[in-house]
């Protein structure tokens, strides 16, 4: 298949690319290299050195003699551009990364709030809108969320997108089939759960096939693909902002940090490997859903874990401290979370699970690459409600162990 790649130069997105090349696609990454200058913005940078998206590509070549094109594109801005690359290129799938992932950089502040949902939803849209516009069929495969279902305990299997529910009327009960109630708590899991809307439409009155993914937290730093040379390297978030939690701890763990646990640590979370997130995609590009059929939604994860014993099972392995710290996020202290996957797994999937000796390759890695590590970029700061945050900027210990040597 010839597989367009929006976003391809990002944390799920580059592993994704390789992955698909190497099945024998043909890949075009398609991305505005957003995310590296948000790197610039906060002052940070990946934990593994990122060549350019040129370099990576050439190396790629170099190593497997397949070729990846690399378009520089803003789905968000460019909706004419985008309208004309479809027409010409003929993608029969599309893998749609394009957006701003980080619910703390989503909340960091008002500008912040505005560019989540005007980058979010106008890529989305705009790319729904020149998919009609231009009659190109091509299978949409979105990365969603399981955030879109909120974290409270409902005392229930989440199912996969959709609740069947029954309905009183004047002539007696009806069954009816509704997308399961959003509950966002961000404005980046909000543009996901506006996404689902947006999906909803296009696939009922344009017969658009949409396939879209609810992940949970990606951990993990290689693929079979990113082993296979140090300049294909997967990049690494640590601080605050875009640091995935499970990732964070092996790195604070790595450099003798203490592990920070926000609140009771009672937050419960969906989990997947990299590995199993790349092979994920793969499995829903394979079983596309026919033109005028309801959205294909699946739940992409492979286990729930509460944050404060991934803690201590990383405490374990390293030796390393926790420390509890109150929560930056405007959320339930503690939270149950039971979630349905059977789609996935009757597709072929082998979960991956949390394991010592994929806890050890991260700690390796960030062992390897500690000298790139700025300690006052780890503590998350980005605060829930703006009482919270005046807090944080009066008390600086509230931001974390900003003294810890």
């Amino acid at each position: 298949m010839k597989i367009a790649i929006l976003g391809g130069d990002g944390f799920v997105g580059w592993p994704t690319t390789l992955h698909l090349s190497d099945q024998g696609h043909e890949v075009h990454i398609v991305d505005n290299l957003s995310r590296r200058w948000i790197d610039t913005e906060l002052g940070v940078q990946s934990l593994t050195p990122m060549d350019s998206i040129q370099e990576r590509c050439r190396i790629w070549h170099q190593e497997t003699g397949r070729r990846l094109h690399f378009h520089l594109l803003n789905l968000a801005t460019e909706y004419e551009r985008l309208k004309g690359w479809l027409a010409e290129h003929k993608p029969d799938a599309i893998v749609h990364f394009a957006e701003q992932r980080a619910a703390p950089y989503s909340m960091k502040t008002d500008r912040h709030k505005v560019y989540t949902v005007d980058n979010n939803v106008r890529a989305t849209h705009n790319l729904l809108a020149a998919l009609v516009e231009t009659g190109i069929d091509a299978h949409l495969v979105h990365l969603g969320t399981m955030g879109v279902y909120g974290y409270s305990s409902v005392g229930a299997p989440i199912p996969e997108g959709y609740l069947d529910v029954e309905i009183d009327t004047p002539s007696g009960k009806k069954e009816q089939e509704i997308l399961y109630p959003t509950r966002p708590g961000s404005v980046y899991h909000m543009t996901k759960s506006l996404d689902q809307i947006l999906f909803q439409f296009y696939a009922q009155n344009d017969g658009l096939r949409i396939t879209d993914l609810h992940q949970g937290i990606v951990w993990g730093t290689h693929t079979e693909q990113t082993r296979r040379h140090e300049q294909l390297i997967n990049r690494f978030d640590y601080d605050g902002d875009y640091g995935t939690v499970l990732n964070r701890f092996l790195i604070q763990a790595a450099i003798g940090y203490p592990l920070t646990v926000h609140g009771t640590g009672g937050q419960t979370r969906a989990f997947i490997h990299i590995q199993d997130s790349v092979r994920c995609i793969e499995l829903a590009l394979g079983d596309a859903p026919k033109a005028g059929e309801r959205v294909r939604i699946f739940n992409q994860m492979t286990e729930t874990h509460r944050v404060r014993d991934l803690a201590e099972m990383v405490a374990r392995l390293s030796g390393a401290k926790v420390a509890m710290l109150p929560n930056p996020r405007k959320e339930a202290a503690e939270n149950d979370l039971i979630v349905k996957n059977d789609q996935f797994l009757a597709l072929g999937l082998n979960p991956t699970t949390l394991e010592d000796g994929l806890l050890s390759e991260v700690v390796e890695v960030a062992k390897k690459y500690a000298h790139r590590i700025d300690r006052s970029r780890v503590p998350a700061v980005s605060a829930w409600t703006r009482d919270l945050a005046r807090a944080v900027e009066r008390d600086p210990e509230r931001k974390g162990l900003r003294s810890v040597s």
